[in-house]
């Protein structure tokens, strides 16, 4: 494997060990070369499905791939394409890690730790800091049409939600990223420090 690219941002990947579909898989691949190639280290938990996949095409670029995981679990080996492991002791800390230096999120589908992962995202994004948060693929997508139909998700002058981008395939992707960090909304995303409001 070639040594990973000098890196200017971070983007922390969320998705799931069983892909919903062979397109779900190409489409994190492409996602995590494209990150590396825009010169973003790869966040994401370090196992198999669509966070290797996301990791294989960050490789696959020189780019660096971080693996954030929790000390006392046993979830098995990381996947090959891991270049920098965290173990911490807590779930918080572990969020915290994706979170707090991220310069953009990207999630996937998944089972009930993505969904936990996003839901975090989604609250810091809205709370604390608006870190851009991009819903990638069919599967997370038909999500949050849900969380917006049921209510769970709204937006109002106290819960903002332009963080949000909905990504159907790479090509968006790809434009997404040119526009975020070639126009300035990526500089301007990532130096917001003010809290939007602190309610849960």
């Amino acid at each position: 494997m070639s040594s990973p690219t000098r890196t200017s941002f971070s983007a922390t990947f969320f998705g799931g060990v069983v892909p919903a579909s062979d397109a779900e898989q190409s489409l994190a691949c492409d996602i995590g070369r494209t990150l590396a190639e825009a010169g973003f280290a790869l966040q994401h938990g370090g196992y198999n499905g669509l966070m290797q996949e996301a990791a294989r095409g960050a490789a696959s670029a020189a780019g660096e791939v971080v693996a954030v995981t929790l000390a006392e679990m046993n979830w098995g080996d990381f996947n090959p394409y891991v270049s920098q492991a965290f173990r911490l002791p807590r779930m918080g800390d572990r969020l915290h890690r994706f979170l707090d230096g991220a310069d953009l999120v990207v999630a996937m589908g998944g089972g009930v730790g993505t969904l936990h992962e996003l839901t975090a995202a989604m609250w810091y994004a809205g709370n604390i800091r608006p870190v851009p948060v991009w819903l990638a693929g069919a599967t997370v997508l038909r999500l949050l049409a849900f969380l917006r139909s049921e209510h769970w998700l709204f937006e109002s002058p106290t819960r903002p939600l332009g963080f949000l981008k909905e990504i159907p395939d790479a090509a968006a992707f790809g434009q997404a990223l040119t526009q975020l960090t070639d126009r300035g909304a990526f500089a301007d995303a990532a130096m917001a420090t003010t809290p939007a409001n602190g309610r849960g």
